[in-house]
């Protein structure tokens, strides 16, 4: 299992967990039943902690990590995502909550204390400033990633289905996993 303490803090995770050989989970990381983390991914949950829900995907390349608690800023800025999230490659969140059936694009940039509400798309190569809050069923796009429009219902029904479809493809892959061992 490609996971590590920090101190004496292991990675929790919820049943049928995959995470790719080549991805690192440190510390006090959590992650939900049925979620998935990706080649080459990063989870980094050593001054902070990390949260990930049930059914969330974490792909390629992504970067997750957090910020240290101060006198200033008691809790910190830990990392939490929600149910059934899809960050998609080379993504960097930074000490930020994601709510529940958010879609974040390849190469955004998520930064400390942003709070994402359910239903939101971030789109590709987007930075979300430090502190901000988004709006739920919203499109958001740029740098500084700005509202575009309000999101289709075909979109919405989309944020579902990618989480899903990650379900289905980690599946394949434990399945895999499970022959090599017998």
């Amino acid at each position: 299992m490609p996971i590590s303490p920090y101190l004496n803090t292991l990675p929790v995770l919820g049943e049928r967990v995959y995470l790719h050989p080549s991805s690192l989970v440190i510390g006090d990381v959590t992650i939900g039943e049925d979620s998935s983390v990706w080649c080459n991914t990063v989870l980094r949950g050593d001054v902070n902690r990390i949260v990930i829900g049930r059914g969330t995907n974490v792909q390629d390349l992504t970067m997750g990590h957090v910020s240290h608690k101060t006198p200033e800023h008691p809790d910190g800025s830990p990392l939490i995502i929600g149910d059934y999230v899809t960050v998609g490659h080379s993504v960097i969140l930074h000490g930020c909550t994601i709510a529940n059936e958010c879609l974040i694009g390849m190469g955004a940039i998520v930064m400390d204390d942003v709070v994402i509400p359910d239903c939101v798309m971030v789109g590709a190569g987007s930075l979300i400033s430090p502190g901000k809050t988004l709006e739920s069923g919203i499109l958001y796009m740029g740098r500084p990633a700005k509202a575009v429009r309000p999101l289709t219902d075909s979109e919405i029904n989309y944020l579902r289905y990618s989480a899903e479809h990650y379900i289905r493809t980690k599946n394949n892959y434990l399945m895999d996993a499970n022959k090599e061992l017998k």
